[in-house]
């Protein structure tokens, strides 16, 4: 088997492959990734077994088929130094050459049949939504997961699919971020899917393989997996086992106090006061009242500190103590210039801010000592 292709087609492919290759696995093989080549295609392939990326390589030279394991460092240490723009691969025989005009590796190989299969995008009955678009929704709700979790369900991110919604949700019983969008549905899809949850680092994998473009991404979900197909890859996962919290039943449906804060500003008075905390005393009071808010932390062997911006609030005081962590997560992935507003009841009770009618996220405050 021989093909030519370019070395940056190349470099890409195994950076988006090589993020679900263990570098620890009881099976070394899983260390490799499997190429493909039938005639003018090529694909490759890198799988843990619960998660796995097949990335199509359209632009290749060969007059041949066949396929062959490589392993993923070595690989990708070689496309990290050599120059040139076209890499010439011949594997034979156990045996996988790796040739430059000035450079050559020879690389022993393992047995391709030993290789975990990874499923291609197939079937009619599908979701899709804008790259740009879904990518946005993945980085507005992975960053409340918590993927150290050993409830199962709160380590991934919930997927609800509707003919024209999709719903993600994440939380880690702290705080809870939903965010929603227009979709289209093809084929005969139903809204019969259980309670797909797609685990975290599937949906960072996903996130780093969307483009910020307007190209559709194709999602289907079955009973016990998902299939995503964008672009030149295709990404399959199991799915999250475990039941996933009703998460609409812990959004107030009310507020007492309304609070509207422009994102760029707000986000740096949190970033003032998170200097001042440590482990033992994260927590921040957030003080708004008098057309201000204030914001003081206090941390025994670090110091003191307290940031002031003016606010359109001028009802009565009410003091709110936050981890900063939190509400920064939430802040960042926001643009600077947009607008959020914080929905209030009263101190102890869970607190909503919603950057739009589509983006909301439910933080619960820690006691007056910092503590949850």
């Amino acid at each position: 088997m021989k093909l030519r292709c370019p070395r940056t087609l190349l470099a890409t492919a195994f950076q988006t492959v090589g993020g679900v290759v263990p570098t620890r696995t009881p099976k070394e093989i899983l260390r490799n990734v499997k190429l493909v080549v039938a005639g003018q295609q090529a694909t490759l392939i890198g799988t843990d077994q619960e998660i796995g990326i097949r990335f199509h390589l359209p632009e290749i030279e060969s007059d041949s088929s066949g396929e062959t394991l490589i392993p993923m460092q070595r690989m990708t240490a070689i496309l990290r130094e050599i120059q040139d723009d076209v890499v010439s691969l011949t594997a034979e025989e156990g045996t996988l050459w790796i040739r430059t005009s000035q450079s050559e590796f020879r690389l022993s190989t393992e047995d391709p049949a030993e290789f975990p299969d990874v499923e291609a995008f197939s079937g009619e009955d599908y979701h899709t939504v804008p790259g740009r678009v879904l990518k946005q929704l993945i980085q507005r709700t992975i960053f409340a997961a918590d993927t150290e979790s050993t409830r199962y369900a709160l380590g991934g991110v919930r997927l609800e699919l509707t003919p024209e919604l999709i719903t993600l949700a994440a939380t880690d019983s702290r705080r809870l971020a939903v965010v929603k969008a227009g979709c289209s549905a093809h084929g005969s899809v139903t809204e019969e899917q259980g309670e797909p949850v797609v685990p975290a680092k599937a949906m960072t994998l996903i996130e780093r393989s969307l483009g910020d473009d307007e190209r559709d991404v194709a999602i289907t979900v079955r009973n016990n997996d998902v299939l995503v197909r964008s672009g030149l890859s295709t990404i399959y996962s199991r799915l999250v086992e475990g039941r996933f919290p009703r998460y609409r039943d812990v959004i107030p449906a009310e507020s007492r106090i309304d609070i509207d804060m422009v994102v760029g500003p707000f986000h740096s008075a949190v970033r003032q006061a998170m200097i001042v905390t440590d482990e033992e005393s994260r927590g921040v009071d957030f003080a708004f009242g008098s057309g201000t808010l204030r914001l003081s932390s206090q941390a025994a062997d670090v110091g003191t500190s307290k940031i002031e911006m003016p606010i359109g609030y001028d009802g009565e005081e009410i003091v709110v103590t936050f981890d900063p962590r939190f509400i920064a997560d939430f802040l960042k992935v926001l643009d600077p210039a947009s607008q959020v507003t914080l929905r209030l009841i009263d101190a102890n009770s869970a607190a909503v801010f919603r950057a739009d009618e589509d983006y909301t996220y439910v933080v619960m405050p820690l006691s007056r000592d910092g503590r949850a």
